[in-house]
């Protein structure tokens, strides 16, 4: 764990962007890609051979076994079933208030000129979910849920095949949790379909088709280093909704300690243990604090289990941080720099700081707002933006897999003249004569209906 001063961050800081284009991986996927390309069903198979847990001889899993799963879970781990339930009660209620922030509308902008907007799903929409070290079953939910409120037609799960051939237990249960909490009663095989596949190799599945799986519109959902170079390179022939890195944590202290202290090592470390490429951080305003986190921080870090300790004590040896801020307008600048996916506010007047924060992939106000609440049950969406691309965009969300195509309509009055009459004079200002031309006849009233 590094601590260093403000005065230190300009030399310390380099965009992390840098780091996303990895040319090896990037070589290797693209030969993933160009063998599903040519080989489809067979390169699948192959592929989770070498790479997966095992290699299904039926990639689509059977319509039956999400439920099956869910009614499982709810007999074998009723507190876990209670436990998404409620999350994805959450879930589903913060997707569609946001549907409803898109409104299909029809305007008079000008004299007989209606312009519009329409608000449409996109047709066939898939959620990829890992399964590496920890099954991400939760991710299911805040993938698949947006994707059924937005109203898309069919939903297609990915996620790597266990020992047995499906993907994990969890994961299906997850799945038919999602179709029954957003779609109601309709038929799996209708609006879900789930396939046992994983990797570069799924999302290119996904995005191209094979003889089995279908090409989708819009491809979503976290994955390691390989999943996320095939989305960017395949962006273009498919939508994605972001390119995730490693994920990331900045928490921003008050002049406290006791308890806070506490709080603030607990969620580092919440964000560390996800891999050693995490990044836990904290910006404090002096350097009795930014000890007393470390000292937290080995305190709790030596209670955890095994695997967590590991991959935690890794994180933070790579990459932790602590950074002691002048003023608050320092932490800020630093803050909006950084620009973390999820960015914590532990500090007295916590509203009075936010007009000053303008990047982040989620905001956290006040010392009950845990980071681990977005990722499970509060409803907001935990798939965010990594590596400082809360720069320009925000997390997943129900508007990923909704189109917002325009519509113009027009009626001869003054401001359709006008509007004409610009058109041709930009037209021929641009040498575009056809374009100019195109105006001109309807200004002259050539080929109007009788």
């Amino acid at each position: 764990m590094q601590i260093i001063e403000e005065s230190q961050f300009n030399r310390w800081w380099k965009d992390p962007a840098v780091s996303r284009i990895d040319p090896v991986t990037e070589g290797a996927v693209r030969t993933i890609i160009d063998a599903v390309r040519d080989r489809g069903d067979r390169a699948l198979k192959d592929y989770a051979a070498q790479f997966d847990r095992s290699s299904p001889d039926r990639l689509e899993v059977p319509p039956e076994l999400p439920e099956a799963a869910w009614e499982s879970l709810c007999r074998e781990e009723p507190e876990l079933a209670a436990a998404l339930d409620l999350a994805a009660s959450h879930i589903g209620g913060f997707a569609e208030l946001q549907k409803r922030q898109l409104t299909d509308f029809e305007t008079e902008i000008a004299g007989g000129l209606f312009t519009g907007q329409r608000v449409i799903p996109v047709e066939r929409a898939a959620v990829y979910v890992p399964a590496g070290r920890f099954p991400l079953f939760s991710s299911v939910l805040m993938g698949m849920i947006p994707a059924f409120i937005a109203g898309v037609d069919g939903v297609i799960l990915a996620s790597p095949p266990m020992e047995g051939g499906l993907p994990h237990r969890h994961i299906l249960a997850a799945a038919w949790l999602s179709l029954q909490r957003a779609a109601g009663s309709a038929p799996p095989g209708k609006r879900l379909r789930i396939f046992a596949m994983g990797g570069a190799q799924a999302i290119a599945a996904l995005a191209l088709g094979t003889e089995t799986v279908p090409r989708v519109n819009v491809i979503a959902g976290p994955g390691n280093k390989y999943v996320s170079a095939a989305k960017r390179i395949l962006s273009g022939e498919v939508g994605i909704d972001l390119i995730a890195g490693p994920t990331d944590v900045l928490v921003i202290a008050g002049d406290s300690a006791g308890n806070a202290v506490e709080r603030i090592a607990a969620d580092m470390l919440a964000q560390a243990e996800h891999d050693p490429d995490a990044r836990a951080r904290a910006l404090v305003p002096h350097r009795g604090m930014a000890e007393e986190i470390v000292r937290a921080l080995e305190r709790q870090l030596a209670a955890l289990p095994r695997e967590s300790r590991d991959s935690a004590g890794a994180s933070l040896e790579a990459g932790g941080l602590i950074i002691i801020y002048e003023s608050k307008k320092g932490a800020l600048r630093m803050a909006n720099t950084i620009a973390p996916e999820h960015l914590e506010l532990q500090v007295a007047g916590a509203e009075e700081w936010i007009g000053g924060l303008r990047n982040f992939g989620s905001l956290f106000i006040g010392d009950l707002a845990a980071e681990v609440l977005g990722d499970y049950s509060a409803g907001i969406n935990h798939t965010l933006p990594t590596l400082g691309s809360a720069r320009f965009t925000g997390g997943l969300s129900v508007r990923h897999f909704l189109k917002t195509p325009t519509t113009l309509r027009c009626l001869r009055a003054a401001g359709y003249e006008e509007a004409l009459r610009a058109a041709e004079i930009i037209g021929r200002a641009e040498g575009l004569a056809a374009h100019a031309g195109s105006a001109a006849i309807r200004r002259e009233g050539r080929g109007d209906f009788p």
